[in-house]
């Protein structure tokens, strides 16, 4: 509770600050005859690029959701101009035949923190025992977790390593994080691919197939596609599910085709064993994911976004869970930006234009919050002073504002269209209606992100589990029956970018 109350006395000095002062400041200006339509024309600006690059990524995302080695024939006159016109524009997906070798050998990594993900880890292992296809040269699974005391279900876990040999248990003691633990279980990785799980993601049967077809190609990490398994949980988890979709069905995929460049995730990536053994986790860092995904591409490696490869995850249940989830992101994303941004551009390993979309990655992420919140200081100036000059009348705010608005809309379109669950449209009805607060909220709790960082709060708090969790909603993640698994059919469908 004491963690609780303390952020919300940062965000209310934060917004003070941010906010009212301000407000005092472009109020007194307004009285001083100083006109702040240049201000206003300059957020407007940053908002309608922000606009374009979203409409932009979504349209690529679109056009490239159909990827498969076979595709259906055309179900009319329509649908076979409309693939002609993305062939000829090279829209028509990433099409990668099935692999001539086989997968070689491969290792699950699940990383865990027993007593906060007791209560799930067990589904998790026996989901991945029961899903996951087994390659010829063979599959390990490495479960390393840390505890501070001893738990009943570690017994449960040692009867189901004896089961199942393939399975190996890793206690990591004094370890107080995900990447302590990851780092712990390096020497013991025997397989040539190492997928990076978290205690509560399912992986679907043929990740290890899909991920290979890309390393194949001399990339280094594969990362995959997360969505919701909870989703019906609440309002809350049904519009974490949308924003999910449109994250990594949209955004990080067409990110992926536009620069050859993306981020791993921290869960569902599948990393050359090698790669990964180099590279490793920095446990100082509060997204050690985001760390090692700046690592990875500066030292040269690739990464590449496949959003065919799916696993379910679960949602913060609850707003308490949500905030200290996030603002460990927002001031992860922080820490990043301000510890490679200038190594970026010394690279020699980056591309111009990947260069610029980190840039635009990095910064954008640190500062969009602070830059939309200054909507809010000049619309409060401009009411306690009515008489100046309203900046309504200017045409190019109302561009941009009409533009703002109609990549919301396109957005959610696209995300309902290539969405891997078929949600109700309540959903996306409901995420439209709550969006505008729902961002508000995300850019409070990333100026609290920034509060500690210039404070020097940086602890590590675990995102809590519920039991109530437990239950899997998705098509996606049925409860496994730890049946066999057949081999791969012939006819797999292809990986997509």
């Amino acid at each position: 509770m004491r963690k609780w109350t303390d952020d919300i006395t940062k965000l209310i000095f934060a917004h003070v600050v941010l906010i009212g002062v301000p407000t005092l400041f472009y109020y007194c200006l307004r009285i001083g005859g100083i006109s702040l339509l240049n201000l206003h024309l300059a957020i407007a600006a940053f908002f309608l690029v922000s606009s374009l690059i979203i409409m932009t990524e979504c349209t690529v995302a679109f056009m490239r959701r159909f990827a498969t080695v076979e595709q259906p024939r055309p179900r009319n006159a329509l649908d076979r101009w409309l693939r002609w016109v993305k062939q000829a524009l090279g829209l028509s997906g990433q099409q990668l035949p099935l692999s001539p070798h086989p997968v070689p050998r491969c290792t699950v990594l699940v990383a865990a923190y027993l007593p906060n993900e007791q209560d799930i880890i067990l589904e998790t292992i026996h989901h991945i025992l029961a899903t996951v296809r087994r390659p010829k040269a063979g599959l390990e699974i490495i479960l390393a977790y840390n505890t501070p005391v001893h738990l009943p279900v570690e017994e449960d876990l040692r009867l189901l390593a004896i089961a199942h040999p393939e399975l190996r248990l890793l206690r990591v003691e004094g370890s107080r994080s995900k990447a302590e633990n990851l780092n712990a279980a390096m020497e013991l990785i025997t397989g040539e691919i190492t997928c990076i799980l978290d205690a509560d993601h399912h992986p679907p049967a043929d990740c290890f197939e899909r991920a290979w077809r890309w390393l194949e190609q001399h990339y280094d990490v594969v990362q995959g596609r997360n969505v919701i398994r909870n989703h019906a949980d609440n309002l809350f988890t049904q519009n974490i599910a949308v924003e999910f979709e449109m994250v990594y069905g949209v955004a990080h995929p067409a990110k992926s085709y536009l620069m050859d460049s993306t981020i791993f995730g921290g869960s569902n990536g599948y990393w050359r064993s090698d790669v990964l053994k180099r590279i490793r986790f920095n446990p100082a860092m509060l997204t050690e994911d985001i760390d090692a995904s700046m690592r990875t591409l500066l030292s040269g490696y690739r990464i590449i976004h496949d959003r065919s490869i799916i696993t379910t995850e679960l949602a913060p249940a609850d707003f308490h869970a949500f905030w200290f989830q996030r603002k460990r992101w927002s001031h992860g994303w922080l820490e990043v930006s301000l510890k490679y941004q200038r190594r970026v551009w010394r690279s020699a390993k980056l591309s111009l234009w990947q260069k610029i979309y980190w840039t635009y990655l990095l910064y954008y992420c640190v500062f969009y919050s602070l830059l939309a919140l200054q909507v809010l200081p000049l619309f409060l100036s401009f009411m306690l002073y009515p008489l100046a000059e309203p900046p309504a009348e200017n045409a190019f705010l109302w561009v941009s504002t009409v533009v703002t608005f109609a990549s919301g809309i396109y957005a959610t379109l696209v995300t309902a269209k290539v969405a891997a669950l078929r949600y109700p449209w309540r959903y996306y009805w409901q995420h439209g209606l709550f969006i505008f607060f729902y961002t508000i909220l995300k850019n409070a709790i990333a100026i609290v992100g920034l509060y500690d960082h210039l404070h020097g709060f940086n602890r590590w708090v675990v995102t809590p589990r519920t039991v109530a969790q437990r239950q899997p909603t998705s098509a996606l993640s049925n409860r496994p029956n730890l049946t066999p698994v057949p081999p791969p059919a012939a006819g797999l469908e292809s990986s997509e970018v």
